[in-house]
């Protein structure tokens, strides 16, 4: 289970990659520089630290995996419907082209940052379907620190060169509306 998420995030860093020359080609202008080796490490040592915490505390499988692989497989679904709906402006980086136009299908209908949303989920299933406590606690919080700094970087890029500020006026920056 590991090994697939791990191949899942090399595949995402390789459209991001083709994604990333594509927008700069189109003269997109990077932000957020400073922080995202932090991401990249806080990443790498979650896939790290789960493995050691595997290896040494080999605590089974969590008597709650139905419920906590459900979770898991939406979240794959949201992924791929938030890479779809993004298309070529897909990307890890926060990378921006001016006067682009803001998406708004998909899961952006409903939230502002939906893969940070998944990502959230991951952190904290995949460690928790092993019973990896230490990992999934530490790691949601590190998250939520680069979140912290990561969303308002990327709120603060989009709504100074797209018109991103008015056309989510109406909705949540990372937990989903409720339709009413």
């Amino acid at each position: 289970m590991i090994g697939l998420v791990v191949l899942q995030r090399l595949i995402e860093l390789r459209i991001a990659k083709c994604n990333e020359k594509w927008m700069k080609q189109q003269g997109a202008i990077e932000f957020g520089v400073e922080h995202y080796r932090y991401m990249v490490l806080m990443h790498i040592l979650f896939f790290i630290c789960l493995i050691i915490e595997k290896v040494y505390w080999n605590r089974g499988l969590s008597y709650l995996w139905p419920i906590l692989f459900s979770v898991f497989l939406v979240a794959q679904i949201i992924r791929i419907w938030v890479i779809s709906s993004l298309g070529r402006y897909w990307n890890t980086k926060i990378i921006v082209l001016r006067d682009a136009k803001v998406v708004q299908k998909g899961p952006y209908r409903y939230i502002k940052h939906p893969n940070y949303f998944v990502v959230a989920i991951e952190i904290i299933v995949v460690p928790l379907l092993f019973n990896l406590y230490i990992t999934a606690s530490l790691f949601t919080i590190l998250n939520a620190i680069i979140l912290m700094i990561r969303i308002p970087e990327e709120e603060k890029a989009l709504k100074e060169l797209t018109e991103y500020e008015g056309r989510f006026h109406d909705c949540n920056r990372f937990l989903p509306k409720v339709v009413k």
